[in-house]
């Protein structure tokens, strides 16, 4: 809105404030309809019903939640819903999410997610999806633990991994880096540690306190940056949007946030891109599967440094792709310049690592089979035809005249197949056309990167 508003501001605005006090907000934060095909110790696995009129198609999209966040960071509303994205293209997807932790789940520690919970989701998308291979996407924390369990593993039908925001590197982090000292100085018997101890976890107040205090600058900029949009409906949305995902946290078990406080937060344990995990040592090294890391230009949690630091570390995958995209740690996953950027690149990505659909390979053999019958069935209008007019007018040499009108007959009928024999080898000639084609121009060059105008935009 103009410092001066316009009188169609005015307007809008009026009527963004009626719409909330009538209907509560302008959010459509209806979700996305899911099915539960699976559920264990805080592990719950949910397939997303396809979209009205539309089929199935390609290899499953498992999406990872991070602890302590709920799941509709991938639904956050409709039209920045990246569940809604992938079930309107047709894609089979899935998401695991895990449920409220209580005291009772104060002794689970981080390898029941990368032994357990991770391996088993993709195991049943994997089997609910005729047992095709498995895209798994993972935001935050989400995206480490897909990638330790890929390396634990090399048996999970795995097609591709996509970590967004997930941190390798925590002194690249600007909230972090100047703690760290403090930190290491209680030798594990702080404040802290007695705290989650004594609780059994990181209460959700303080899981939420830490997520707003990441964007403390929005957080206190925020009623203005309200008022000064309050002719933007879409803008005001998304803000109720974020603060029902920030009202949502979840908290964390207590011995797993004392593994990620310890040896994540205070002992940067993956930084050369290993994990010493119940006396064995996990090394993302050992992950073949091809990868897409994604950082946020804004993000405060996992700045670009931080999440770029994995890259050199996954030497043994077919291939690393880095991509920097608009956002903050939220916005570059379902921020409104989310739908141009980060899931464009996403699309492309899992369609180039994706085996080839059943029914692609069928739609060809029904033209052809098409262009058969046609054949087939003017052949018989033919032959029809000849003998209809040919046996009035001579039924002594009717013996004959098959005879000699043999050739001229199927003459034609070669004609016609030779004429038809393109035709049914078009499809054969396209179909390898597409496979040898290269990805699209976006998300296929390591040297583009998105400019900072656009991740303010996000904030507009």
């Amino acid at each position: 809105m103009d410092l001066i508003p316009k009188p169609d501001q005015v307007v809008s605005a009026a009527g963004n404030l009626a719409h909330r006090v009538v209907y509560g907000g302008l959010a459509d934060l209806r979700p996305m309809p899911r099915t539960l095909i699976d559920e264990g110790t805080l592990r719950e696995v949910y397939h997303y019903r396809p979209a009205a009129r539309a089929s199935e198609h390609g290899d499953p999209v498992l999406l990872v939640t991070p602890l302590a966040a709920p799941a509709i960071c991938y639904d956050l509303r409709r039209g920045c819903s990246l569940v809604e994205h992938l079930v309107t293209e047709g894609r089979r997807t899935y998401v695991v999410e895990y449920g409220a932790v209580s005291f009772r789940d104060r002794n689970l520690g981080m390898e029941h997610w990368i032994e357990e919970v991770v391996p088993t989701a993709i195991r049943e998308a994997s089997a609910h999806a005729g047992g095709r291979p498995v895209h798994v996407v993972g935001w935050s924390l989400g995206g480490v633990f897909a990638l330790l369990a890929a390396a634990d593993d090399a048996s999970l039908p795995i097609a591709s991994i996509t970590a967004l925001g997930s941190p390798f590197d925590v002194r690249e982090v600007p909230m972090v880096a100047p703690l760290r000292p403090l930190l290491n100085l209680t030798d594990g018997r702080g404040a802290i540690t007695r705290l989650y101890q004594a609780a059994g976890g990181a209460p959700q107040p303080l899981v939420r306190w830490a997520f707003q205090l990441s964007s403390f600058q929005k957080l206190v900029t925020k009623p203005l940056a309200m008022a000064r949009n309050l002719d933007d409906a879409d803008y005001l949305a998304q803000i109720e949007a974020v603060d029902r995902f920030t009202a949502n946290m979840i908290a964390y078990p207590g011995r797993t946030f004392g593994q990620l406080y310890h040896r994540l937060l205070k002992g940067n344990a993956l930084v050369d891109g290993t994990f010493d995990l119940e006396g064995r040592t996990i090394s993302v090294a050992a992950i073949t599967a091809p990868v897409l890391v994604f950082g946020g230009a804004s993000d405060g949690i996992a700045p670009i440094p931080s999440v770029r630091a994995a890259v050199p570390l996954l030497t043994g995958s077919r291939e690393v792709r880095f991509e920097i995209v608009p956002g903050g740690h939220l916005g570059m996953l379902t921020g409104r310049g989310a739908r141009a950027t980060t899931w464009r690149v996403l699309d492309e990505w899992i369609e180039q690592w994706s085996q080839s659909d059943e029914p692609a390979p069928a739609a060809t053999p029904r033209r052809t089979t098409k262009a058969a019958a046609t054949t087939s069935s003017t052949r018989k209008a033919t032959t029809k035809k000849t003998s209809a007019t040919k046996a009035p007018a001579k039924k002594a040499p009717a013996k004959k005249a098959p005879a000699k009108k043999a050739p001229a007959k199927k003459a034609p009928a070669k004609k016609t197949s030779a004429t038809k024999t393109p035709a049914r080898k078009t499809p054969a000639t396209k179909a390898p056309a597409k496979k040898a084609a290269p990805p699209g121009t976006l998300g296929t060059n390591p040297t583009r990167r998105y400019g900072s105008a656009g991740s303010r935009a996000l904030g507009r």
